[in-house]
């Protein structure tokens, strides 16, 4: 399994052996700035060989797959919407799956609504910014009138 380590501010991160667990942390400011996925093969002193993926992104993003829907603002007016799935979470947005056809474009504004899979199902209701789209995968930040829920930020990092 290919595990992903995140560049931090100043350019270097930490590697951690998935066999012994040892640390080692390497200044890796020579790819922090290439415009596609790094992998880099890793060798621990312990003799144990492992692939890691260089993570650009500034925030942690957690894989979800859950569902909810969605509605795109025009106008304060609601247009269009549907069904969705929340492929990923961070505190500063979310990855969206659409199960319809979308009329969403980069800069639109979007509520969207889904439940946690935590143990109080929390319901969860944000405005967010649509800031790129593949397909039916609709990339957004949340509205700068959003606040981070604790909810939110709890099941971020359990």
């Amino acid at each position: 399994m290919t595990e992903k380590v995140y560049i931090t501010s100043k350019q270097m991160a930490t590697f951690i052996c998935p066999q012994c667990q040892k640390s080692k942390t390497v200044d890796v400011s020579k790819y922090a700035n290439l415009d596609k996925i790094v992998k880099v093969k890793v060798s621990c002193p312990c003799g144990y060989g492992y692939t890691s993926i260089l993570e650009k992104r500034k925030k942690y993003r957690k894989q979800t797959n859950l569902p909810g829907s969605f509605v795109r603002l025009v106008d304060g007016r609601r247009v269009g919407g549907g069904l969705m799935t929340v492929k990923d979470l961070s505190t500063s947005g979310l990855k969206i799956q659409t199960n319809v056809q979308h009329n969403c474009a980069v800069g639109d504004v979007v509520l969207v609504d889904f439940t946690l899979d935590d143990s109080h199902r929390t319901l969860i209701k944000k405005k967010v910014i649509v800031r790129n789209i593949v397909g039916q995968h609709i990339g957004t930040e949340f509205a700068p009138t959003e606040a981070i829920d604790k909810a939110l930020g709890f099941y971020l990092f359990s």
